[in-house]
């Protein structure tokens, strides 16, 4: 030990120098009392005294309170999880996986139908070939066998936020998870029946294995077509056991697991680019997951299936009935197609049984009757038709095609035929709306002169569009009123007046009386006038009905009441607008009058009370329609050609006997049976029309007998009845600047001309109809 003096006093045992706060040695320059480096702090040595907390800063939680807060609820979580874990036992499976028939009724309650048992049968997987199992993981869940969870929270959290945030309704689940609902549950989407799923999938998933589990959901899945499991469906969709699927087959079947409705292309050929895009996906994923190589991949083709080949108790009409009530339930958002299969349903519609079997007749007496078996293109015709109420929307009667057994695509509402001339009467309501001019400033009403001449090139504020569409036969007609236009259904009239009305003005008239945004060809072009869109007879008769309601427009209806197990399902209320001015509405259907009066639809005359009505063919006459209206009732009938073994739509001419089929021939003659039928009983009604100044056929004045110019062909040879087309009248009008009269009454004739298109705009060449 160094002999040097100690530098510091002794430890005072009297306990005077605790009182000091010193319990240890100091450094030099330190006081007594403080800790080292925080001058001034007493306390504990290294750490400061906290505050208190005042004013609003005590309303704040601590970071302490959180955290305490954040791991309590955690802890309740955790608890409730593992009480609910222990109280939820896996169930007996549910009513829903063996499916209760619906039941379809008239609007009086009698049956019109019931959907049948539910088809299904059930497989081993091994029965089910390896890549019809890949195609359904990569469709559905291709981490299925790889990841040991049995439910995807992260998916369910992303799900639930895009449903939450309009991005659509998402399952979000496992397959385990829809084995779950499809077998054990229902398919109700409730917070409460998820958290059940959840927690039986869990369960599941440590009872069973992934094969048994997978095996269940291959055979409780919904394919369409009434079809439960992939066996039912390689029937449904192929006509083969599952195991004879090909992988393009298979894929296609893993296709319409996400939606049945949405990728049926057989029942809804417009459907195809939406089913080939999710067939892709499918396909891509098996790349991509490395269960088919690149090469198999290249040389795989979409796999059209066959025709569904429905029970007999969809026989005659039933099935196009029950089809088309389930696109409406599906399409309006009441009821999808997944969760009406589950059956229980009973279903009124708004089909009138006597109206129903009126138009049932009328085909029967005035197509089906005048069909032979020595015809070869007797094979092709077809037939749909709807009719709708104009003040209620209420569809009373639809008919889809012969019968559902024998050609499963309905007539009355499928869109792959050019609808003809019946579109003409958009453009003189789009015309009236706008009130539009002629391209030398003239304004378009029912007496306006267009040069009516054969294959008259179509001008526009640029010049010439190099579209020159052909009239019927090639006829000339010189300078006639739109009224007589009209009457006979002149192309190069109709051509020039939408491009002055506007194309996009006439697209967006149309899809304000009924037709909708995405009716296939509904393009901005001036051959819009002659009908090249593909609407389908119950779209047109929508438009149709809010042109006979004065210009109102509400979507049409299909089904009044749905109820299941007593109770009522709500239903959306229809709602109406005036689509476009009653005046507008009332010209053009003042306008058809005449066409029915003495135009190309003279043959609805028969119906025995006023009406009016438009003809119209499609292009090479693969098409040929009647649309018409009494102010009670409007129904459209359309009679198509197509191939019954390739599905290719096909000329009428020599069907039914005749040289040709144009809408003033056997669709007329229909058309008025019907409408005469389903009237019989109901109180003759005239038409209460408010037209445009200046439409009124009274409004015309005789032009000046010694003006000469063309006349319409039709038309007396009078000079006092022919339009001016003198060089020192202005065009369109007599001497005196007024509008000049009607030429001649029409007495009849044949349908308008070719509507044909590259591009949209048409191709002129005057062999088929318009």
């Amino acid at each position: 030990m160094s002999d040097e003096p100690q530098s510091w006093a002794p430890r005072d045992s009297s306990g005077a120098g605790a009182s000091s706060g010193n319990h240890r040695p100091t450094a030099s320059g330190e006081q007594p009392g403080t800790n080292p480096g925080k001058p001034g702090k007493p306390g504990k040595p290294g750490k400061k005294a906290r505050p208190r907390r005042t004013g609003w800063r005590r309303a704040i939680p601590t970071w302490r309170m959180t955290l305490g807060t954040l791991l309590g609820l955690v802890v309740l979580l955790g608890a409730g999880v593992f009480a609910a874990y222990r109280l939820v036992d896996i169930p007996a499976a549910n009513a829903s996986a063996t499916a209760q028939s619906n039941v379809y009724l008239y609007s009086d309650g009698s049956v019109i139908a019931r959907d049948g048992d539910v088809n299904r049968e059930k497989v081993k997987l091994s029965q089910v070939p390896p890549t019809v199992q890949h195609a359904v993981l990569a469709a559905e869940d291709r981490d299925f066998y790889s990841d040991d969870r049995a439910v995807d929270v992260k998916a369910m959290l992303r799900a639930g936020w895009n449903t939450v945030t309009g991005k659509g309704k998402q399952g979000g689940s496992t397959i385990t998870q829809q084995y779950v609902k499809n077998y054990y549950l229902g398919q109700e989407r409730t917070v409460l029946r998820k958290a059940k799923e959840a927690i039986i999938a869990v369960k599941l998933n440590r009872e069973e294995t992934k094969d048994q589990i997978f095996e269940g959901y291959l055979n409780t899945s919904y394919f369409g077509r009434n079809a439960y499991g992939i066996q039912a469906a390689a029937q449904a969709y192929y006509g083969k056991n599952v195991e004879e699927l090909t992988t393009a087959e298979g894929a296609y079947l893993a296709s319409l697991l996400n939606a049945p409705s949405a990728y049926d292309v057989v029942a809804h050929p417009d459907n195809r680019p939406a089913a080939q895009r999710r067939w892709n996906y499918v396909l891509g994923g098996m790349v991509k997951e490395r269960w088919l190589t690149a090469a198999e991949r290249a040389t795989t083709r979409f796999p059209t299936p066959g025709e569904a080949k429905p029970s007999n108790g969809l026989s005659g009409q039933r099935g196009y009935i029950v089809q088309a009530v389930e696109d409406y339930l599906n399409r309006r958002g009441i009821l999808d197609a997944k969760t009406l299969a589950t059956g229980g349903y009973r279903i009124t519609t708004t089909l009138d049984k006597a109206k129903q079997d009126a138009f049932v007749k009328a085909v029967a007496d005035n197509v089906t009757a005048k069909t032979s078996s020595n015809r070869a293109a007797d094979r092709n015709v077809r037939v749909g038709g709807a009719s709708i109420v104009p003040e209620t929307g209420k569809v009373v009667a639809l008919y889809g095609g012969i019968d559902y057994t024998k050609q499963y695509v309905s007539n009355a509402t499928r869109r792959d035929y050019q609808v003809g001339s019946v579109f003409k009467p958009f453009v003189l309501t789009s015309a009236v709306v706008n009130d539009s001019t002629t391209q030398d400033g003239r304004r378009i009403t029912p007496n306006t002169v267009y040069d009516g001449t054969n294959k008259r090139t179509v001008v526009g504020v640029q010049g010439s569009t190099d579209y020159a569409p052909a009239n019927e036969d090639d006829v000339d007609y010189g300078d006639i009123t739109v009224r007589i236009a009209t009457d006979k259904s002149v192309n190069s009239v109709y051509a020039q007046m939408a491009q002055d009305v506007g194309p996009a003005k006439v697209r967006e008239t149309a899809i304000a009386l009924g037709i909708p945004a995405d009716t296939p060809d509904l393009t901005a072009a001036p051959s819009i006038a002659l009908g090249t869109a593909n609407a389908s007879v119950l779209d047109m008769a929508e438009a149709y009905a809010t042109l006979a309601d004065h210009g109102r427009h509400g979507r049409y209806v299909l089904v009044e009441k749905v109820t299941k197990d007593g109770a009522e399902i709500e239903l959306p209320e229809r709602t109406t607008e005036q689509a476009v001015s009653r005046e507008a509405a009332d010209t053009t259907t003042a306008v058809l009058r005449s066409v029915v009066e003495g135009g190309t639809g003279t043959a609805a005359q028969t119906v025995g009370r006023p009406a009016v009505g438009k003809t119209g063919t499609a292009e090479e006459d693969r098409a040929a329609w009647f649309a018409g209206y009494t102010p009670d009732l409007a129904s459209v009938v359309a009679v198509m050609g197509q191939n019954p073994d390739t599905g290719a739509q096909t000329p009428l001419y020599g069907a039914l006997g005749l040289p040709r089929v144009n809408g003033g021939g056997v669709p007329a003659e229909t058309w008025a049976a019907y409408t005469e039928a389903a009237l019989r009983s109901s109180p003759v009604q005239e038409f209460d029309l408010r037209t445009a100044p200046g439409s009124d056929e009274g409004d015309e004045l005789l032009v000046d007998e010694n003006a000469d110019g063309g006349t319409d062909p039709s038309s007396s040879s009078d000079p006092d009845t022919s339009p001016d087309t003198s060089p020192d009248a202005t065009p369109g009008t007599t001497p005196d600047g007024s509008a000049p009269p009607t030429p001649g009454t029409n007495t009849g004739g044949t349908d308008e001309g070719s509507v044909s298109a590259p591009d949209g705009i048409g191709d002129g060449d005057g062999d088929g109809n318009g």
